[in-house]
């Protein structure tokens, strides 16, 4: 259940989830009162997000501007990547021999979705992330759900997405096509490679978003 707006831990959902659509950038200044009314709540649980956000490295104070989203440098963009082909491999590897007859159908189902939303890169992002969770939630690891969930946690300062690049929204879907096949044939081996090689080709796209946006 998730929790309730006006609670600290719905405020902090509620601006994670902002960042992660792109409505909080890098760089945004983050006030209480105008985050309080933007939200359409009290300043209590924004002041307990913010927080929550800075302990986690998502917020930074910056002196003579106060609270700020942060930013990630290339540095830690690689080993962001670096991390999440290892863990989602695994992942897809341990769904392919844990998930059940339901979770494959509900996985098929969302590849097939995807296909209709390619015009439409900020649905198409939000069911990029519900995918990689029920990918994750089939494999029956508790302690590879919470890295994987903590690392959610830093992808969110990557706001801007790269399924918007031209073909990149195309190329993704089928690359989850090709992980849920071999979840399908019940292939740990060959999931976990797919897995792996559509995080290095997210990689690649990022890469080149990053320079488009420096070069702009």
């Amino acid at each position: 259940m998730r929790p309730g707006r006006s609670s600290g831990a719905g405020a902090y959902e509620l601006l994670l989830e902002a960042m992660e659509a792109g409505a909080l950038p890098a760089g945004t200044r983050l006030r209480e009162a105008e985050l309080a009314e933007r939200f359409g709540i009290s300043r209590t649980p924004v002041r307990e997000a913010l927080k929550r956000l800075e302990a986690q490295g998502l917020v930074l104070h910056e002196p003579h501007h106060g609270a700020v989203v942060a930013s990630l440098d290339y540095g830690q963009m690689t080993e962001l990547y670096h991390m999440r082909e290892v863990l989602e491999g695994t992942a897809a590897g341990l769904a392919a021999t844990h998930a059940t007859g339901t979770e494959m159908e509900i996985l098929r189902e969302m590849v097939e979705r995807d296909r209709g939303l390619l015009e439409d890169p900020a649905a198409l992002a939000a069911t990029n992330r519900a995918f990689h969770r029920q990918i994750r939630l089939s494999a029956r690891n508790r302690f590879l759900n919470t890295s994987l969930e903590t690392m959610r946690i830093s992808l969110a300062l990557l706001a801007r997405t790269t399924l918007a690049a031209p073909r990149r929204g195309a190329e993704s879907v089928e690359e989850h096509a090709a992980i849920v096949d071999a979840i399908e044939a019940r292939d740990a081996a060959r999931a976990e490679e797919a897995a792996r090689r559509h995080m290095r080709n997210a990689f690649k796209a990022r890469i080149r978003l990053e320079h488009a946006g420096s070069e702009g």
